[in-house]
């Protein structure tokens, strides 16, 4: 795991490279990635990346690929 922040971001080396997430099967720019505490203690990496169009989603990490 990569280095987290005091905000709880993440220091992934996919930051600004182009990513799919397999949820959703959309493409585009990672932005960050965040290490949220669940209400039931559970902390959960989230992703958000940036498709061309400009509207960022979320999906959980676990779901994000590198596109070659």
């Amino acid at each position: 795991m990569n280095a987290v922040d005091h905000d709880g971001y993440e220091q992934h080396e996919l930051l600004g490279h182009r990513v799919r997430d397999i949820a959703s099967r959309g493409e585009g720019e990672l932005m960050a990635v965040t290490h949220e505490i669940h209400n039931d203690g559970r902390v959960v990496r989230v992703a958000y990346i940036r498709p061309v169009s400009g509207v960022e989603w979320s999906t959980a990490f676990a779901n994000v690929r590198a596109v070659q």
